[in-house]
């Protein structure tokens, strides 16, 4: 037994120096056919470079990407081309202040976009000392700003900037803004959807008053027989309580209440003002 102990270890040992034992004749005829400082010698020298240095801040790497604004797309308006190439100590002008009647050739909404193009004409020629513009003179607009319903009860918006007057075929700088539209008056040039937050209010109050009228009727029909006329008063007090929520939670509800639509059809009457005198030539 003590023999089998002793042979275990020693063929245990003489496996390991097998495992070790490794075949170099490979290596040998590498070394026969190529010379290694050789191969290195023939390679070529990489150029050196400096170190990459910043000693400007406006070259270093940016921490984070920046943050927009105003993560609205601007949408660039193409100005007109102008007839400028005349003396205009000559030609005629027509004072701002003067307001004309005109018409829209387009249909107008909230949704329509920033930079579309339309014209507004004339309805009635507006005599002024020396000058008169007769009518169906084509005014130059564009929506400068636009949006749908929002939420706050905050209507849609339509904003239009008058840049131009055609006339005998020649476009001539103006600057125009919107008094009227439809016959109503326009205030700071925006056109806007009427503001329902206080309707949604009155909706949410309406509904803690239905439900409190149906309660009030539960009642009266419960204190048509005895029995019933002992719990009758439980309905009513149930719809007091729901009126009384209701009342309080209106001015937070109405805050999703989105306000009303801009949508102005082709042909709709308005009023625009000048800003500043046009001149246009003889």
């Amino acid at each position: 037994m003590k023999i089998i102990r002793f042979l275990i270890p020693l063929i245990l040992l003489s496996l390991q120096v097998q495992a070790f034992e490794l075949d170099t004749s490979v290596d040998d005829e590498i070394r026969k056919n190529y010379n290694p400082s050789a191969l290195e010698q023939s390679l070529p020298v990489l150029p050196k470079t400096a170190p990459a240095k910043y000693t400007d801040s406006s070259v270093l790497p940016p921490k984070s990407l920046p943050i927009s604004q105003n993560p609205k797309p601007q949408i660039k308006v193409a100005p007109l081309q102008y007839k400028s190439n005349f003396d205009k100590s000559t030609a005629i002008r027509i004072k701002k202040g003067t307001k004309f009647k005109v018409k829209s050739n387009a249909y107008l909404a909230d949704t329509t976009r920033e930079g579309a193009r339309f014209n507004f004409i004339s309805l009635q020629p507006v005599i002024q000392r020396y000058v008169t513009i007769p009518a169906e003179t084509i005014f130059k607009a564009v929506v400068t700003n636009s949006h749908p319903p929002q939420i706050s009860g905050n209507g849609g918006l339509l904003e239009i900037l008058v840049d131009g007057v055609s006339v005998n075929g020649n476009v001539y700088y103006a600057n125009a803004k919107i008094t009227k539209a439809n016959h109503k008056k326009i205030f700071v040039n925006n056109i806007k959807g009427k503001r329902q937050y206080w309707k949604g209010v009155g909706k949410q109050v309406d509904k803690g008053d239905r439900f409190y009228q149906k309660t009030r009727r539960v009642s009266r029909k419960l204190a048509n027989n005895p029995i019933g006329a002992i719990i009758s008063p439980i309905p009513t007090v149930v719809g007091m309580g729901a009126y009384a929520v209701n009342l309080a939670v209106s001015p937070i509800t109405a805050i999703g209440a989105k306000g009303g639509r801009v949508s102005i059809p082709a042909g709709t009457e308005f009023e625009i003002k000048l800003l500043d005198d046009v001149y246009l030539e003889r």
